[in-house]
């Protein structure tokens, strides 16, 4: 049973993350099931309506779980149902794992003045009741274990090349070069910082979120298109010259890999997320000075962004979190890492 407290209908990287790898894992005749705020009530996030929190018991998640009868649960989120499953396995003695996807500290600090330590140790000691807790690049892993988080496994990320590929005919009629954005508008996503810089050409901005119509109104000179899925979305991939990723925050960025399986080079900063998935391998730029990123990454080869792309799948990622579950409830938190399949791509 996958718990998660991001679902449909929101759009982002832990919602998009956990369809594949179920669909993953049922080409490998696993059998899973989900635990959703589209099974309960629920009423509106306080400053990000678009997400919704399930109003429930713990008696009702318990009879979930227990009624289920599975073999394993793992817990995406640390929401009300994430927080209601993982008391009920504890008080059943039924052992779970956990995933780390989303720096909630940092993503509360930049809402409410709460001090980071206060959050980061709630968090750690949500995950460390967990068999094993699943974080997807090395960067993050060094950084959660020296902050006393255990039991951490690398578990990589996919891209579906099929879907996302260089072959669209572009949908922007707009001065080029283009410099795009692609993933959740919201202030967390410091993209402020991309929509800022003196470049060349064109900006879009590609998705939604609570800070949308705000940066409408203050940025006029740029392209907001609004949420876009499927080919439309790798349309709009396709059509940019550069792909600039301003987030501070990710823990991986499943959208870096959207962008290159599209041809389309990568700027971003040298941090967790674009230094595990970009590194030195040549199909984007990393810089402290952003502006300098996108200006140089204009002249990476698109073919050699896409043949980047093509080592990484969403059917390798579910096997990982299969091997991983299955390690963790058998009492040994290892798996294989990005950073060994990163380097294997090199």
């Amino acid at each position: 049973m996958v718990v998660s407290d991001a679902w449909h209908p929101q759009i982002n990287g832990v919602v998009r993350t956990m369809e594949r790898t179920m669909e993953g894992l049922a080409g490998l005749g696993v059998e899973s099931c989900t635990l959703t705020p589209q099974d309960y009530r629920t009423l509106p996030c306080p400053t990000y309506p678009e997400v919704r929190l399930s109003v429930t018991r713990p008696k009702s998640v318990g009879r979930a779980i227990a009624g289920a009868k599975v073999d394993a649960v793992h817990i995406v989120t640390e929401g009300p149902l994430g927080i209601l499953a993982r008391r009920f396995c504890i008080a059943t003695g039924l052992r779970f794992t956990t995933s780390y996807h989303t720096r909630f500290p940092e993503y509360l600090h930049a809402r409410v003045p709460v001090p980071l330590r206060w959050t980061y140790a709630w968090m750690r000691r949500f995950h460390n009741a967990a068999a094993g807790c699943m974080i997807a690049t090395p960067s993050l892993e060094a950084e959660l274990a020296a902050r006393g988080f255990r039991n951490l496994m690398r578990w990589d990320r996919g891209v579906d090349s099929a879907l996302f590929n260089p072959d669209y005919a572009s949908v922007l009629d707009l001065p080029r070069p283009i410099f795009g954005y692609v993933g959740r508008v919201a202030v967390e996503k410091n993209i402020e910082a991309f929509l800022d810089l003196d470049l060349p050409g064109s900006k879009v901005v590609v998705g939604g979120g609570p800070a949308l119509e705000d940066l409408r109104k203050r940025y006029p000179h740029v392209l907001f298109t609004g949420a876009k899925l499927g080919p439309e979305l790798a349309s709009y991939y396709a059509s940019l010259d550069v792909f600039v990723f301003p987030s501070l925050t990710d823990t991986f960025g499943n959208v870096l890999l959207e962008a290159l399986a599209c041809g389309v080079p990568v700027a971003a900063f040298p941090v967790t997320g674009p230094l595990d998935v970009i590194g030195r391998t040549g199909p984007g730029v990393l810089d402290a000075d952003l502006r300098a990123a996108a200006l140089a990454a204009l002249e990476i080869p698109r073919a050699r962004a896409r043949a980047f792309a093509l080592n990484f799948s969403w059917e390798a990622s579910s096997r990982q979190f299969y091997d991983n579950v299955v390690a963790a409830l058998d009492g040994h938190a290892e798996g294989r890492g990005f950073h060994e399949l990163r380097l294997a791509a090199e």
